[in-house]
């Protein structure tokens, strides 16, 4: 049993080793960090303590016109809609280039329900909302959602947070670097996309062929967004998880406007969608029960 402010949170955690995250005498408390903190925010600088850190260097980014065309045989295969043709997101990618990057480090999951709990109870934020300007299809979807007095919805805890606005997903990142005197930040779309496909081009985190086992989406998934790491089979050349499927991920990069790039691909959404060169845009505002975030940092 977690102990978050005045709310205690049961948490099973799918996979072995985050265990040790429950308590970080397990695997030590971070430089810097005072007894308080380590109290009040052990998801989160534990969270942070298992950043994978991505080498720098060369990487394939885009995509050529025949992947485009592969990854929209994935989606007619895996949905029987052919709509997608005529609404990208398929031609938001990039051209398929070579690019370099510095090495950086990111979150190995996305920050989970009880993760940005600290961050409510801790900054005073405000808790997860309904989007009133999303659809209203969108609205419905998000009410299993919804927090009641402050508390993430039971049994979501360890689920990916979702229906925070960029400005919120920023900010948590922000927080839980002064917490250990570090920079965090969101990940640009760059540094997602590199740490989805490795430094060869992989066209899903795991290889180049959409496989409906290794990720959370509407080809074999719940319907539902799942438990953060569930999908282990689905590790990127990095080790790092759920980049693709369950939740669509905001990043650090405008896109045109006051709109901002989004990244991965969600439990709702066919294959073809969660490849590293897929770019989603959303409102700086949009608030989707599709769409979480995760951190990211100097190497």
């Amino acid at each position: 049993m977690i102990r978050l402010a005045s709310i205690d949170f049961p948490i099973a955690w799918p996979i072995a080793w985050p265990v040790a995250w429950l308590g970080l005498a397990a695997c030590g408390a971070p430089i810097g960090v005072t007894a308080v903190h380590a109290t009040s925010a052990q998801l989160s600088l534990a969270a942070d303590a298992h950043m994978i850190v991505v080498p720098g260097g060369r990487y394939i980014s885009g995509s050529t016109p025949e992947e485009r065309a592969s990854a929209f045989e994935d989606y007619e295969r895996t949905s029987g809609d052919d709509a997608v043709e005529t609404r990208p997101p398929f031609d938001r990618e990039l051209d398929r280039h070579n690019a370099t990057l510095a090495a950086f480090r990111i979150d190995l999951m996305p920050v989970t329900q009880a993760a940005y709990a600290e961050f409510v109870a801790e900054a005073h934020a405000a808790p997860p909302a309904i989007d009133p300007a999303a659809p209203a299809a969108a609205q419905e979807l998000a009410r299993r959602f919804v927090w009641i007095a402050g508390r993430p919805p039971a049994g979501r805890e360890d689920h990916p947070v979702v229906l925070v606005a960029w400005s919120d997903a920023a900010r948590y990142c922000a927080w839980r670097g002064q917490l250990l005197g570090v920079a965090r930040r969101l990940p640009t779309a760059d540094e997602f996309e590199k740490a989805t496909r490795g430094d060869n081009g992989l066209a899903y985190p795991w290889g180049n062929l959409f496989e409906a086992k290794k990720l959370n989406s509407a080809a074999g998934g719940p319907g539902d967004t799942t438990p953060v790491g569930t999908y282990t089979d689905g590790a990127s050349p990095y080790g790092v998880l759920d980049l693709a499927g369950n939740v669509l991920e905001w990043s650090a990069t405008p896109a045109t406007g006051d709109d901002m790039l989004a990244t991965g691909s969600a439990f709702d959404e066919p294959g073809g969608i969660g490849r590293g060169a897929s770019r989603h845009v959303f409102a700086r505002t949009a608030r989707r029960p599709e769409l979480g975030f995760r951190c990211a940092g100097d190497p």
